[in-house]
């Protein structure tokens, strides 16, 4: 019996450092900027599995009140999100906008790769299944006033909170940065951390490394303002 006791105490420890890395998964600077995503579960929505289990009571709860909750968007590895970026940068360049004007421009929506929230695998862009809406869905103005997904957002307004999830970049008019998006949420259990530790980057040496387009203006001055305005500016309550 004494020779099976440090296998016994060896094996508890295994099994609680397991759960502590599925209750809070344990980060690196390739997760944070979506260089790996060894992190996400493909089986539950491409998220981190306690963000997808929370996002599963909550979809049952608003199911209840008639609301179907969908999610249109979830995590993106850093090379989708460089293929957005790139292909807005070249459909500008193509209108015509200089090359200050069209980061700016796309940093109305899009994060510049590697600086995305959607890379954590704690985000979700969230509209209501039940109204049939052609076109784009992720319109700030389909969720005001008369908009189809005005119902979704007074349950989320209510609800969200009691299931972890806020709105990351909400309509305050105080707020700068990215423009406001009543359907993006995120799981601030988890979120609220990986912030924390993902400040700890160094963005300009990130950056410099890859094939983005229009990174040469990528200043000094314009990294730290991206920062401020851009990755901190948003929800209080995910700070």
């Amino acid at each position: 019996m004494r020779f099976f006791k440090p296998f016994i105490f060896i094996f508890f420890i295994i099994a609680q450092l397991s759960a502590q890395k599925k209750s809070f998964p344990l980060t690196s600077e390739l997760q944070l900027t979506g260089l790996s995503t060894d992190h996400l579960n493909e089986k539950n929505y491409g998220i981190i599995e306690e963000v997808a289990l929370a996002f599963e009571k909550m979809k049952q709860a608003a199911a209840q009140d008639g609301i179907q909750i969908k999610i249109v968007s979830s995590s993106r590895s850093f090379e989708r999100q460089l293929a957005i970026w790139n292909a807005k940068y070249i459909q500008n360049e193509e209108n015509g906008l200089d090359p200050i004007e069209n980061i700016r421009k796309i940093l109305e929506y899009s994060t510049i790769p590697g600086t995305s929230r959607h890379h954590w695998g704690t985000e979700l862009d969230l509209i209501d299944a039940k109204p049939l809406v052609e076109g784009d869905v992720l319109l700030a103005h389909l969720f005001e006033e008369q908009g189809p997904y005005v119902s979704f957002k007074k349950w989320m307004d209510i609800n969200s909170k009691s299931f972890g999830f806020y709105l990351v970049y909400t309509n305050d008019i105080e707020r700068k940065g990215f423009e406001y998006e009543p359907w993006h949420y995120s799981f601030a259990a988890l979120s609220k951390p990986f912030l924390k530790e993902y400040l700890k980057i160094n963005l300009d040496s990130l950056l410099s490394r890859k094939k983005i387009l229009g990174k040469e203006y990528f200043t000094q001055e314009f990294i730290e303002n991206y920062v401020k305005d851009y990755v901190l500016d948003i929800s209080p309550k995910l700070k």
